[in-house]
């Protein structure tokens, strides 16, 4: 039987990323991210946002992408970003009580920035570009259009 665990959100950060060192030189980004799902008013006939507040977990891996040291550097309260990734339970006693709890979590395994320097809004800034210019996604296209590349009209072609 074939199994799908993934996950594709366009949102943004609902706080600033909360990083956590471990003693074995790992680190992982804790982000709050909100997206809209749209609905209809019945009473209005209105169409309205509905957010949905997600928790996001980035993890610097040994070989490959160092997300959390990317969201640390670039991404604030506000940003707007592509995320994929998969989704975990969580699951640990509470201290008090010692009660089991859990809860669903996305783990990014890729991110792009979005936003341009204009972005008003809390998008990417200038200085997020360069680190944005360099990730590619998962379709194997640039993240942000670099300055270079604005210049001169033309796209750079990535080799799958």
């Amino acid at each position: 039987m074939a199994n799908l665990n993934k996950v594709m959100l366009i949102g943004r950060l609902t706080r600033e990323p909360e990083i956590k060192e471990f003693s074995n030189g790992g680190k992982v980004a804790n982000v709050g991210f909100a997206v809209n799902n749209r609905k209809k008013n019945m009473q209005s006939g209105q169409w309205e946002d509905v957010p949905v507040w997600v928790d996001l977990k980035a993890f610097n891996r040994e070989t490959g992408r160092k997300l959390a040291d990317l969201i640390e550097k670039y991404l604030h309260k506000g940003s707007q970003a592509y995320v994929e990734g998969h989704l975990v339970l969580e699951e640990w006693n509470s201290k008090e009580g010692g009660e089991k709890r859990s809860k669903m979590v996305v783990y990014v395994d890729e991110i792009e920035f979005l936003g341009s320097r204009g972005d008003s809004e809390g998008g990417a800034s200038e200085a997020a570009e360069p680190a944005a210019r360099g990730a590619k996604s998962s379709r194997g296209a640039k993240a942000v259009k670099g300055e270079d590349e604005e210049k001169s009209g033309g796209i750079e072609e990535v080799p799958f």
